[in-house]
């Protein structure tokens, strides 16, 4: 029992092709989308672009003042860690949208 794709695959092959475009040129476009994140109640917010680049950081004067400088660097890497997932996250949902939620290994 042998299978047949329509068209054969030479059209599978130009379909898959044209995905792939579509896919480089999501993920070119999601590079400049970004994400928000924090952590201690909002005392440091973070932005991060869909390349996982940290954009902006905003830390809150007041924890400045009361916290220690451990804790502050503490909440600011929970607060970039947050962001790459939340980056992450939201890159893939966006790639999912392209191949109609399809996990194609190495397409993305």
């Amino acid at each position: 029992m042998s299978t047949h794709f329509r068209g054969g695959m030479s059209e599978l092959m130009r379909q898959a092709s044209r995905l792939q475009r579509k896919i480089e040129i999501r993920k070119t476009e999601l590079k400049t989308a970004t994400v928000e994140a924090s952590a201690g109640n909002d005392q440091v917010k973070v932005v991060v672009n869909g390349a996982k680049e940290l954009v902006s950081i905003a830390i809150a004067p007041e924890l400045l003042k009361s916290e220690d400088l451990s804790m502050v660097q503490d909440l600011i890497v929970a607060a970039v860690n947050a962001g790459n997932d939340k980056a992450t996250k939201f890159v893939d949902a966006e790639l999912e949208k392209v191949t109609g939620g399809l996990k194609i290994p190495g397409l993305f």
